[in-house]
């Protein structure tokens, strides 16, 4: 028997999803319309279909600011470090989980408990010795300085550890029959096995690295470094007259590259997050 729908939870999830959207439909809306407008607060939810032409504009826009970049130097900053944070994240969890749940070395779980321990720390807590360490290397203003330290994972780590014990022993024991080392192992069995989670993780620190605003704010003062993050606050803290519409136009083209992502995506992060809840 075919169960009746439950329109209070279609209502409760439309309600949500139109919290979600409004913000957006006012910004890409405000993009369309006059400086003008904006600042006097007529803005009209309706947008301005012949004024398109914004977005286009809105690339060789800049904070004002002395030395600073242009909007399309922003994304390609900013995509960048996403790109550097998730794929070094994963890269280097499944590579430490891997050696915790396989291999027995000395002090393994000490070093288990000790990345567990990271998660207890707020990043503010680590901020001041982490830039103290950039510092020391030289890496002020530099690409490598805004990504390294965002590269680890505890969570990541946690997450791998818990697929790889999850391995039958006889599938491992069936690996060293056939004569397959430990990175051929690592390779040809565990990553195929963890490929849902690692889609779903990309998509997370794809987001967490594109939203990045803090870090940049502290490690880069050249212009060239902003991400666009960074750059959309700085558009509206200025001295001079805000042109709303094409700071909207640039929080519009923020959004869609991590859109993207988790739309083309969405397939393999509901399968990565459903294999984790199992």
């Amino acid at each position: 028997m075919n169960k009746k729908p439950d329109y209070l939870a279609h209502a409760v999830l439309l309600l949500g999803m139109l919290l979600f959207i409004f913000p957006i439909w006012v910004t890409f809306a405000g993009a369309t319309q006059s400086a003008g407008a904006i600042n006097r607060g007529d803005i009209s939810l309706l947008p301005n279909l012949s004024h398109l032409g914004i977005f286009v504009r809105a690339f060789s826009f800049g904070s004002g600011l002395t030395g600073s970049a242009p909007v399309w130097h922003m994304l390609l900053v900013s995509f960048g470090m996403a790109m550097t944070i998730a794929v070094g994240k994963i890269v280097i969890s499944a590579l430490s989980a891997f050696a915790i749940a396989f291999f027995r070395f000395p002090f393994r779980m000490a070093a288990f408990w000790l990345i567990f321990i990271t998660l207890m720390l707020p990043i503010v807590v680590r901020i001041i010795p982490t830039y103290s360490v950039m510092s020391d290397l030289h890496l002020i203003n530099t690409f490598p300085g805004l990504t390294l330290p965002l590269i680890a994972s505890a969570t990541a780590t946690l997450l791998f550890r818990q697929i790889y014990l999850a391995v039958p022993d006889e599938l491992v024991e069936a690996a060293k029959l056939d004569g397959a080392g430990p990175m051929r192992f690592f390779w040809d069995v565990l990553l195929p096995v963890s490929r849902a989670n690692v889609a779903a993780l990309f998509v997370i620190e794809f987001v967490y690295g594109w939203n990045q605003y803090l870090w940049p704010l502290l490690i880069t003062t050249k212009g060239n470094m902003d991400t666009v993050v960074f750059g959309i606050v700085q558009m509206i803290t200025g001295d001079q007259l805000i042109p709303w519409n094409l700071v909207m136009a640039t929080t519009i083209l923020a959004l869609l590259p991590p859109v993207i992502v988790v739309v083309a995506m969405q397939r393999w992060f509901v399968a990565g997050l459903t294999e984790v809840d199992k």
